[in-house]
Formats: C-alpha cells, structure tokens, sequence
C-alpha cells in the first residue's frame, strides 16, 4: 500500500501534483480534514485493492493547529500503515506572484497585516511537518514536465520507463508528415523495393523487403546511430514528465523502407522496457 500525504505552502503547487498522482492511478482527496486522516487510512487498508495507492492533501486550510496532523500521523504508525510526506515550498516572491495572478487570498491573510507576513507566519507553522517530509520539492523555478517526472520517478512504483509510451509510425512523404509526431526521421535514402517486382507488393513487415533494405552495409550504419540516438532521447523525455513520444519514420509511399524501419525501432524500444505502439499510416493506400 502507498500512502502519500501532500502538504506544504500555498501556493506551492500541491493540487498539481494530486493531479498528477492521479494520473498514476493514486486515489486522491484534497484538504481531507486532519481527523479523518486515520479514519481514511482505516478504510483503505481494509479494502479490496482498490485504495491501495492513496495521495492525500493536507495543509494549513486545515487549521492553524497542526498538533492535530501529528497525532493523524502518530495513529498511522500505531496502525502499521506505512505513509510518506512530500513536502512542496517555493520562494516567496514567486508565491505572491502566484496569488497576485490567481487573485486567491491567502489562507491566513485575515491574521495577517500583508501576504509577505501570511507566509512567513506559514513557513514556521509548518516548519516541523517539513523536517519528517520524506521528500521536498521547490517549484519555484520547476516546469510542469519537470514536476511530472520527479513525482514519477518517486511514487509510480513500476518504473519510470512504463508511463512513457512510444509511439512508432511508419507513414509516406507523398501524403503528410503526421501532425503528431515528436520527431521525424526521412528513410528515403535507403535501398527502395520498390524497385525489385517480386518485392513490389510486399511491405515492410516481410522478411525479404526487411532483408532488402537492411543488407546494405549503410543501412546497417544508419539504424545504429539511429538507436544511439534514441537511447539518448528516452530518458530525457522521461525526466521532463514526457507521457508520450511520437516518433515517425517516412519513406515515399510508406510500404517498405519506412515500414521496415519503424517495425525494427519498435521493437528495440521494447527492448529498453518501454510500453510501445507500432502504426503503420499509410499501409493501405496504394
């Protein structure tokens, strides 16, 4: 079971995240009250399976006495049930500028003389939660992508590579780049064929079309450095939260050097443990 409790300053960035978790399938709750922490965790660890990953948000809307969010945690240790805090901050000039443009008020500005003093009265209400956080993340400067894949490689739990899915598309120049590819690679000088009637009506999914185009020793070279390129790309779209690369791979018609190619990429993605989707666009077109 992950028991995941969000919290830190407004502003910071937490409902994001509840997003985000959810997106790695977490049952999430925002500004669960701090009593019914346990109660919640209770119902959870008495399920079926379908609480199993649960991210709850908890903050200083909960009440300026955070006494009571100790003794929800206390109880989940008596209850062996295992949790961790992350813990969200940023600079307090990018908060104001945060509230300035959602035109929000702060919780705590009604004690407050201006939103400077609210969140430096915030910053040390929440100071002991900040120090048992098991991870703390400063969004001041940090992309949405950024955050994404942070978050990824902390609590999906299967891996960063599985929620990145690669898309590989086979398509031919004489009807149109797919508008949705990430990155598009030109096969057309490769050995066509297209050329050889007995491999005219084959496509790139034979073996003796594969053959064809990749007996040639620059066929050969070419698909190598294509993988030492790609090998350097799939990480770095994870890191920056990617959840789908589109990678497109076009020959003239999209029959044979394009198919054969793409099939091939696809199936050295899966390799490296990435979920994969091979197209093949223009296959049916004559």
């Amino acid at each position: 079971m992950k028991f995941v409790i969000i919290s830190g300053m407004s502003g910071a960035g937490k409902s994001r995240a509840a997003s985000m978790m959810e997106d790695m399938d977490y049952f999430c709750v925002d500004n669960l009250p701090i009593p019914l922490i346990p109660k919640f965790a209770e119902l959870s660890m008495a399920g079926n399976g379908e609480y199993d990953r649960v991210a709850l948000v908890t903050d200083i809307r909960g009440g300026k006495n955070f006494n009571g969010l100790f003794q929800a945690l206390e109880s989940l240790r008596e209850m062996k049930c295992p949790y961790s805090i992350l813990f969200m901050e940023a600079d307090d000039e990018v908060i104001i500028r945060r509230y300035k443009e959602s035109r929000r008020a702060h919780p705590l500005m009604e004690e407050c003389a201006s939103l400077k003093d609210a969140i430096a009265l915030e910053r040390r209400m929440l100071a002991p939660l900040r120090q048992r956080a098991e991870h703390i993340v400063d969004t001041s400067s940090m992309s949405t992508r950024a955050l994404r894949g942070q978050l990824v490689r902390w609590y999906s739990g299967v891996g960063e590579n599985r929620l990145m899915e690669v898309r590989v598309i086979s398509f031919g120049f004489k009807y149109g780049i797919p508008i949705e590819a990430d990155l598009v690679f030109d096969v057309r000088f490769l050995p066509n064929p297209y050329y050889v009637p007995e491999l005219r009506s084959l496509t790139g999914l034979d073996a003796g079309v594969r053959d064809y185009v990749y007996k040639a020793e620059e066929s050969q070279e070419f698909f190598h450095r294509l993988m030492d390129f790609v090998d350097y790309l799939l990480p770095r779209y994870v890191s920056e939260g990617k959840n789908e690369l589109v990678i497109a791979v076009g020959c003239t018609g999209g029959h044979h050097r394009s198919v054969a190619t793409a099939h091939a990429l696809a199936q050295e993605v899966a390799r490296r443990n990435y979920p994969v989707r091979e197209e093949h666009r223009d296959l049916g077109r004559n």
